[in-house]
């Protein structure tokens, strides 16, 4: 691999980048060309992770070392962290909800039923601590609409202004910190369109879409949120592949095969992202780096 060139900030600080996302596999199957590129050129990428997939479909034979499901899928994260170059992995403490309807959504230590000031709270900590420039997560409807996607998306929203407001009481009485720019993972819409052309094609259900068959393209694809940001991360397409193995329990070592295969490697070597902070400027141009203009 040929070495990439360093994200160098004026200030002449470390550049940092956190992501808060909800699940094990959150992290590569979303965002990881994104994440393995920026650890390559030097940055420091923090995940923050609010659960621990407990509720995810595991098949029987890989349990065999693991005690639960929680533990099995914190092993493959951890394992696809050190393949991203992950600089630290942070759990939040809560459960997995499940899709919409489970009930598992309403269990008591479920992140879709966890205040949200006490999930913000967290991640504000985080932030103060981490000091991070940039920040990702997902974006409003996350993604598929998954209803702990969605929490942490609003809980990262507003720990993004928390962690710089004085009036917020740090647990560890860290100070305020600014972080510079917030982005919201976005999947593509031609993607998207493309994903439900070729399921059909296939002669695939697109409302059925996933390993679980739970995912409606259908209706997520004519949400549109706008592209601020496309990062190519074709130089560490390998790195993110072999991090995706590390979720076998997740269908991680098929995620090049199959129909999903197919339209990946149409569409495989870019992530998307929508700018929330700053606010975007009539005419300003789509970034190609997240750290652009970052002082």
């Amino acid at each position: 691999m040929k070495p990439l060139k360093p994200v160098e900030l004026s200030s002449g600080q470390p550049p940092v980048l956190l992501a808060v996302l909800a699940h094990p596999d959150d992290e590569t199957f979303g965002t990881g060309g994104t994440l393995a590129l920026y650890a390559r050129k030097g940055t420091a990428v923090h995940l923050a992770c609010a659960t621990r997939g407990e509720v995810g479909e595991v098949n029987p034979e890989l349990m065999t070392g693991f005690k639960s499901v929680a533990d099995l899928r914190e092993s493959e994260l951890r394992c696809a962290a050190g393949k991203l170059g992950l600089s630290g992995v942070y759990f939040l403490g809560y459960r997995d909800s499940g899709m919409p309807g489970s009930p598992d959504n309403t269990h008591p230590q479920a992140l879709a039923a966890a205040p949200l000031a006490q999930v913000a709270a967290k991640v504000a900590h985080l932030i103060r601590k981490l000091k991070p420039q940039v920040v990702l997560t997902f974006d409003p409807i996350g993604g598929y609409r998954h209803p702990d996607h969605i929490a942490i998306h609003q809980a990262t929203v507003r720990a993004f202004d928390l962690a710089k407001d004085p009036g917020f009481a740090d647990p560890d009485g860290l100070p305020p910190f600014a972080a510079q720019k917030l982005y919201f993972h976005t999947i593509g819409r031609t993607f998207l369109r493309a994903a439900v052309f070729v399921s059909r094609l296939f002669g695939r259900d697109p409302r059925r879409f996933g390993k679980n068959g739970d995912i409606d393209l259908v209706s997520i694809a004519e949400v549109h949120f706008p592209t601020h940001a496309a990062i190519n991360f074709a130089p560490v397409m390998q790195v993110r592949d072999d991090a995706a193995a590390c979720h076998h329990s997740q269908g991680g070592k098929e995620m090049n095969k199959g129909i999903q295969g197919f339209i990946s490697r149409l569409f495989g070597q870019y992530e998307t992202f929508m700018r929330a902070y700053p606010a975007v400027q009539p005419g300003e141009p789509r970034e190609n780096d997240l750290f652009a203009r970052v002082k």
